[in-house]
C-alpha cells in the first residue's frame, strides 16, 4: 500500500543500528517504502523490558559481543571503532535533533547516519554541543538551529510519545524495524525486513500471551 511506512526505532549510541543503517535505507528506496526516523530512550524501554546497559551485562556477553561486532563490520565493510573514545555518552541530545529534523522536514535518515558515524567511526563525543554542531554543519545542517530545536518543549514531547510508541509495539531493543505491525529486532533481521517490504512474506503479529 502506497501510505503504508517502516517504522524504525532506534538510538543513536547503538552499534548496531550503524552498522544496519545504510542498508535498511536502501532497502527501503529499492522497495519504495517510506519510512519513520523514530530514535527513542533506549534506557526508558529497557526499564520495562528487561534489557541491560553494557556495563551492567555479564562479562560472557559483552566479549561476545565484541566478536559479533567484528563479524558484522567485516560483513557490511562499515568503519566501526570497538571501543569509541566517548563511549558510552549520552545520545539524548543526538537523538533529539533527528526529531527536530523529522519535524522540521529535513532529511533525518542522513543526519542520524552523520550522528552515529561521528560515534562509531569517528570518535566524536555526541554528548557534547561542539560536536554534535560541528557533525551536522559537516553534513550540510544548520547544527545550532537543530541543537536549539532539540531542547524544545515541543521535540521533547515528540521524543517521549516516539519512546512510549514503541514501548507500546514490543520493541526491547535497537535497532527494531516494524512493518505492518510485524517487528524485526537488530540489523541482522534485514533480510527477513527486504522479504517483508518485497511482499514474499505474511506478517508475523506478536502474541497478546507469550
Amino acid at each position: 500500500m502506497p501510505d503504508e511506512r517502516l517504522s524504525y526505532y532506534f538510538t543513536m549510541a547503538s552499534p548496531w543500528t550503524w552498522l544496519g543503517h545504510d542498508e535498511a535505507m536502501a532497502l527501503c528506496r529499492k522497495h519504495g517504502v517510506a519510512v519513520d526516523i523514530l530514535p527513542v530512550d533506549l534506557a526508558d524501554v529497557f526499564s520495562i523490558s528487561g534489557g541491560l546497559p553494557l556495563p551492567q551485562r555479564a562479562p560472557q556477553r559483552r566479549a561476545y559481543r565484541l566478536v559479533e561486532l567484528q563479524r558484522w563490520r567485516a560483513r557490511r565493510g562499515a568503519d566501526l571503532n570497538l571501543h569509541p573514545k566517548y563511549f558510552p555518552a549520552p545520545a539524548d541530545r543526538a537523538n533529539c535533533m533527528a526529531v527536530a529534523a523529522v519535524m522540521g522536514g529535513l532529511d533525518a535518515a542522513a543526519l542520524a547516519r552523520a550522528l552515529m558515524r561521528g560515534v562509531w567511526a569517528e570518535d566524536r563525543n555526541i554528548g557534547d554541543d561542539g560536536d554534535l554542531r560541528a557533525i551536522a554543519d559537516a553534513a550540510g545542517f544548520d547544527g545550532a538551529g537543530l541543537l536549539a530545536e532539540a531542547g524544545s518543549a515541543a521535540v521533547q514531547d515528540r521524543y517521549r510519545a516516539q519512546t512510549e510508541q514503541a514501548k507500546a509495539a514490543g520493541v526491547f531493543g535497537a535497532p527494531t524495524y516494524v512493518w505492518r505491525a510485524e517487528p524485526f529486532w537488530g540489523q541482522d533481521r534485514l533480510e527477513f525486513v527486504g522479504r517483508a517490504l518485497a511482499g514474499e512474506t505474511e506478517p508475523i503479529a506478536l502474541p497478546e500471551e507469550a
